[in-house]
């Protein structure tokens, strides 16, 4: 069954804000290998840095799901405060372009947990 019409993928993720916390404090440069240097600063100032980059992760899974596989986390960037939106980068960003898609994200959080939806849409031609 497809997602429907003009929609090439859905990717949908949830994770423990807690269990980013400990993984992150265990091995220091775990944030390295999945962030890039962007998203940490963007995350860096805030009272709760674990929380913002929990979600972060969610959209790089989800965008993993919505194009099917095949690259690693850090290939996906959020950029963007209040209105976030995804750069990819190297294995992601040729996925997408062979399937001639674009992403589009929504990410939440609670105190507890942070959720990203990610939806690979048909990208619009060009010109």
């Amino acid at each position: 069954m497809s997602p429907g019409p003009g929609v090439a993928g859905l990717g949908i993720d949830l994770i423990e804000i807690d269990r980013v916390e400990r993984a992150l404090e265990r091995r220091p440069r775990l944030a390295g290998r999945l962030f890039r240097p962007g998203e940490l600063a963007a995350c860096a100032g805030r009272a709760r840095p674990a929380r913002h980059l929990a979600a972060r992760f969610a959209a790089k899974e989800a965008a993993i799901k919505a194009l099917g596989g095949g690259f690693p986390p850090r290939d996906v960037e959020v950029v963007g405060s209040p209105a976030p939106r995804l750069r990819l980068h190297g294995r992601a960003a040729a996925v997408a372009a062979e399937r001639g898609v674009e992403l589009a994200v929504s990410l939440t959080h609670s105190r507890d947990n942070a959720a990203a939806v990610v939806l690979a849409g048909s990208a619009a031609p060009t010109a």
